[in-house]
């Protein structure tokens, strides 16, 4: 695909580089154009640990398939945070599955809703690997390494980051796009999981590098199961005992009695997610990490639920 720069802008004002932001049209589709921001690491920053270089973070921001920006203000200060650590940070735009849609209550409405769900989800996932297919075109122009990425999600982002670790674990179908060998470096995913109508997902082989941080009453994205034996949403708990059965590395943070507050703890886990980027995804070291957080101090939203997302 043709390379189109839609804006650039300078943020001199925050002692950046002077490359520090540019937008790029990643994709047309029937219904919208998907924008990507890149957000450039400071000249000074560095750039590498231990001789490796460090990722970039591509990140898809939440709202549960129904809202959310790329560029939201909530998010500048943790991507602001990344790049003045040394990692370029990729915010993009994706099609929202679920605009529109009411669920109905509780937990047959949710299963009526499973097929559409699960479109969602594969929107996500077909427009993250076309984010990649254009870094990878374009990775010169761009400069960042599309075999040299972390893949971050929250919420509705978090299950969009969790089923393409699997889609790419799994060779499926829509992998067909990206580059030949492609893997993600790693993924952080924030109450996250993974929608299916065809039983629980197993991975076949070992995913790259997943950290997932969830709490434990989380009512809008499962904890651990959400739904059918057949059709539903299998969540962190879930996938932490999948990879230990199967003898996979994997980090799981688990946060006692918190619900989808989680979603929005990038800013909060900042020691943990850098020790997850250093140790697991630059350095390769395979390291598995479970443990239960009760923190009565950590930030609270509300106890927000699937009614509450798609009100009837």
């Amino acid at each position: 695909m043709k390379k189109k720069v839609c804006l650039i802008i300078m943020l001199l004002a925050l002692g950046l580089s002077a490359r520090a932001q540019e937008t790029f049209l990643y994709a047309t589709r029937d219904t919208c154009d998907l924008l990507m921001d890149v957000y450039y690491p400071p000249e000074d920053a560095p750039d590498s640990l231990e001789g490796c270089q460090k990722p970039a973070i591509l990140f898809v921001f939440g709202g549960g398939f129904v809202t959310g920006q790329r560029s939201a203000n909530f998010e500048r200060p943790w991507f602001e945070k990344l790049v003045a650590a040394g990692y370029p940070v990729i915010s993009i735009d994706y099609r929202l599955g679920m605009k529109g849609y009411q669920m109905g209550k509780g937990l047959i409405g949710a299963y009526k809703a499973s097929k559409q769900f699960l479109i969602a989800q594969q929107m996500g996932v077909e427009d993250v690997f076309s984010a990649i297919k254009f870094l990878q075109e374009n990775k010169e122009a761009i400069g960042i390494d599309p075999f040299n990425i972390v893949l971050a999600g929250s919420s509705a982002g978090a299950i969009i980051s969790m089923a393409a670790a699997y889609d790419v674990a799994a060779q499926a179908p829509g992998t067909a796009v990206l580059p030949e060998g492609f893997a993600f470096k790693g993924v952080m995913s924030f109450a996250g999981a993974i929608i299916s109508i065809k039983g629980a997902p197993v991975f076949p082989r070992q995913p790259c590098p997943i950290a997932m941080f969830h709490g434990s009453a989380d009512k809008a994205v499962a904890y651990k199961h959400y739904g059918t034996v057949l059709r539903g949403l299998w969540g962190s708990s879930f996938y932490a005992s999948q990879f230990a059965k199967k003898g996979y590395p994997y980090t799981f943070y688990s946060f006692t009695g918190r619900s989808h507050d989680v979603a929005a703890y990038m800013h909060v886990m900042w020691d943990k997610e850098i020790d997850f980027l250093e140790h697991d995804v630059i350095l390769g070291e395979g390291r598995t990490i479970e443990a239960e957080i009760n923190d009565p101090s950590l930030p609270t939203w509300g106890n927000i639920s699937l009614d509450d997302i798609y009100k009837k």
